[in-house]
């Protein structure tokens, strides 16, 4: 099952983003996925901000929740939450190079969150997933090598 969403108001340009761990960073706020609570786009089917008052580091990186459900949630399953491939488009992966995903744009699939760098990125993934995801899991262990820990 696939569950396919996309929001207007994207600020737009390049993201500016960092790695820790192979994980997308906001180089400005330390914040991984800029701040978007990853539970919620399973519990509330949207992308939506995390508080400050709710953080949990894993990884490296500060992750941000809307409540505390959705923190202890992540806190006991990091691996279930996590968007794949750290939050790099897996439409990029598979071409071999790593783009940020930006939390706007995302799907999920089999239970796993996608992050895509652009909407177009996301309704390639949209048109064949399983196979976009094998040449993702094939090029992965490449495109970490260009990556800065």
């Amino acid at each position: 099952m696939c569950v396919f969403m996309v929001t207007a108001g994207w600020l737009g340009g390049t993201a500016m983003s960092a790695t820790t761990e192979m994980i997308v960073t906001d180089r400005n706020s330390g914040l991984a996925i800029y701040g978007f609570d990853p539970v919620a786009y399973f519990t509330d089917r949207a992308p939506l901000s995390g508080r400050e008052d709710l953080e949990f580091r894993h990884g490296g990186v500060a992750w941000r929740f809307r409540n505390e459900g959705n923190r202890a949630a992540f806190a006991k399953h990091p691996d279930v939450y996590m968007p794949r491939y750290g939050g790099y488009d897996p439409v990029a992966i598979a071409e071999g190079m790593a783009r940020s995903g930006h939390p706007e744009f995302w799907a999920i699939h089999d239970q796993r969150l996608f992050l895509f760098y652009s909407p177009e990125a996301r309704r390639t993934f949209e048109t064949d997933p399983g196979r976009l995801i094998q040449r993702a899991d094939e090029k992965w262990p490449q495109v970490i090598r260009t990556l800065s820990p």
